[in-house]
């Protein structure tokens, strides 16, 4: 139990290592390279990496934008992620950042179901 928690961890903080970890070489390349360029596109179209607001909708995004994992940390320690209300892509960066990260959840739970034995 204990080895899934820490691969679960492990998928969460680098996006498809979970799969890599399981000698899913692939489909773990495939999935990190795809939540990188989600979120380097939600950036570059100046989308906001949100912190812990207000409000329900506050919460969410918090977590949308949190599941993206390392990224998401080294994004906020860097500085990056201001996001720029003005600018046109704003709201497309914002919904590429979280889809990057309800799809690394998503590649969480499907590493967790694989190192389960529920799926092959």
């Amino acid at each position: 139990m204990s080895t899934n928690i820490a691969l679960c961890l492990a998928a969460w903080l680098i996006p498809g290592s979970g799969h890599l970890l399981q000698g899913r070489w692939a489909r773990g390349l495939l999935f990190f390279a795809v939540v990188m360029v989600l979120f380097g596109f939600g950036l570059s179209m100046e989308g906001r990496l949100f912190g812990l607001g207000p409000g329900f909708f506050g919460k969410l995004k918090f977590i949308a934008d949190l599941s993206i994992g390392l990224p998401y940390l080294l994004g906020k320690w860097a500085g990056w992620g201001a996001g720029n209300i003005h600018s046109f892509g704003y709201e497309y960066g914002n919904t590429f950042l979280y889809t990057a990260g309800l799809l690394n959840m998503l590649m969480v739970l499907d590493s967790y179901d694989i190192a389960a034995g529920n799926r092959r």
